[in-house]
């Protein structure tokens, strides 16, 4: 089925009943922040449930009703009240422990005048007694009614029960794995430090307001997966929360939420890192590079706010000085393509996943063994690097090949192997060098080159 013909279910309720929790439950993993502080859920997340025979979206919303000083509470009841609109059902979350709230009695009245199906899930029942505190909340009209425990797996299955019958799924379906299209979404993580537009670039692509936009950092605490087709081609974007430095985390939701930023780099087919050109590149941005770099992901550097970057100079000269200047703040990532563009004004886009397909299509390249062999032995015979006590190679190249990637890698970074003799004599600078030869043939736009040696080892 295609993900843009599934039914959605969405997740609604006052804020603190478990409805983070329930999100994760059904999506197989944790992907929405879970935690007892009121309104840590602001974005629109959305994600695959692959329990039943059918596979269908949903969705978890901000809370709704969170009196709170924060100043993006409307933003949040304007994101929860789209997902009331775009939804095929409409799961309203209450807790049994805490009883019925008058923020449920309000929401229920909402929820009543919808031509939707509602199921009314009384979450934290999971002893017998706290069951019974779920009968409460029978006066609030909703014909279907599951206790579960979000928290601990109960009651999932008769809920799954209640989803297929009321989005009229095929019961008798084989269950099956989610096929999004001939060839899986491309996982895009799009990462930076906070408020450097990230989640502007998503609605920008999206060309629909998904993620919150504000000018307070640390707006996104969640990463939103958001699957999106742009002409024949389907991709998962990932928008993260800001990665800041750690003298900066002020709470354990935030500490929560860089560490979440940081695993989507590690599930990402492809990262772009978006940098604040107006404002210039910062030490973070530089750090968060070198997690990229680590992490041995492709990238893609995102100039953002170009509009801003000099906008009165010429355009070459803007073009030469922001190339200049970002080969030298990130020298270490020399293979990343560049791309400037404005998520605000939504100019540049086409520029971008232009960028991205030739990435995408450079890591479907191989190296030939015979190609790969000639270029490294040409370099080491006109330059040899330190040379042995007997004025001979400190080791001997025999023989090098390009390691065959698997077919669940959609972006497989090049994996060289080099056998040597004395390979413990090769240093790492030396290993740089070989790269650079490598890529004088083989560019590998975007993706970082991992070279191995073996060997004898020392003595």
């Amino acid at each position: 089925m295609n993900p843009t013909q599934r039914k959605m279910v969405a997740i609604v309720g006052r804020p603190n009943v478990g409805k983070s929790a329930l999100f994760n439950r059904l999506a197989g993993m944790n992907i929405s922040i879970v935690h007892d502080l009121a309104g840590v859920t602001r974005d629109r997340l959305t994600a695959e449930c692959r329990r039943g025979p059918e596979v269908f979206d949903i969705m978890d919303t901000g809370g709704i009703g969170a009196n709170t000083d924060d100043v993006l509470t409307a933003q949040v009841q304007i994101e929860a009240e789209v997902a009331l609109e775009v939804a095929d059902l409409l799961l309203f979350v209450v807790d049994v422990v805490a009883g019925t709230h008058p923020i449920d009695l309000e929401l229920a009245k909402i929820l009543r005048k919808t031509s939707k199906p509602v199921v009314l899930v009384c979450n934290k029942a999971d002893s017998p007694k706290r069951k019974m505190g779920g009968a409460e909340f029978t006066k609030l009209g909703f014909k279907d009614t599951v206790d579960v425990s979000a928290a601990h797996g109960l009651g999932i299955p008769e809920l799954m029960d209640v989803l297929v019958d009321r989005l009229g799924l095929d019961k008798d379906a084989e269950p099956r794995k989610a096929v999004q299209t001939k060839e899986r979404a491309l996982k895009l993580a799009i990462v930076g430090r906070p408020n450097a537009g990230k989640s502007s670039l998503l609605n920008a692509i999206l060309g629909d307001q998904r993620a919150i936009v504000s000018e307070i950092a640390g707006t996104t605490r969640d990463s939103v997966d958001v699957i999106h087709q742009r002409g024949k081609n389907f991709y998962t974007l990932i928008d993260t929360a800001g990665i800041r430095r750690q003298a900066k985390l002020h709470d354990d939701v935030e500490v929560f939420s860089v560490k979440r930023a940081i695993q989507c780099i590690e599930r990402a087919d492809i990262c772009l890192l978006v940098v604040d050109c107006a404002e210039g590149i910062k030490m973070q941005d530089r750090k968060i590079a070198q997690l990229i770099l680590e992490s041995r992901k492709p990238c893609i550097l995102v100039m953002n706010k170009w509009d801003l970057y000099h906008p009165s100079a010429p355009q070459k000269d803007r073009i030469e000085e922001l190339t200049e200047n970002v080969m030298s703040e990130f020298f270490f990532l020399h293979y990343a393509p560049i791309v400037a563009l404005s998520a605000k004004e939504a100019q540049g886009l086409d520029r971008l996943f232009k960028s991205i397909e030739t990435v995408k299509k450079g890591a479907q390249t191989r190296l030939g063994t015979g190609v790969l062999n000639r270029i490294l032995h040409g370099a080491i015979d006109n330059n040899p690097g330190p040379l042995g006590s007997a004025g001979k190679h400190s080791f001997k190249l025999l023989y090098a090949t390009q390691v065959n990637h698997t077919e669940e890698e959609a972006v497989p970074v090049p994996h060289f192997v080099l056998f040597a003799n004395r390979a413990f004599k090769l240093q790492d600078s030396y290993l740089r060098f070989l790269e650079s030869k490598i890529r004088e043939e083989f560019p590998g736009e975007g993706l970082p080159f991992v070279l191995k040696v073996k060997g004898k080892a020392k003595r």
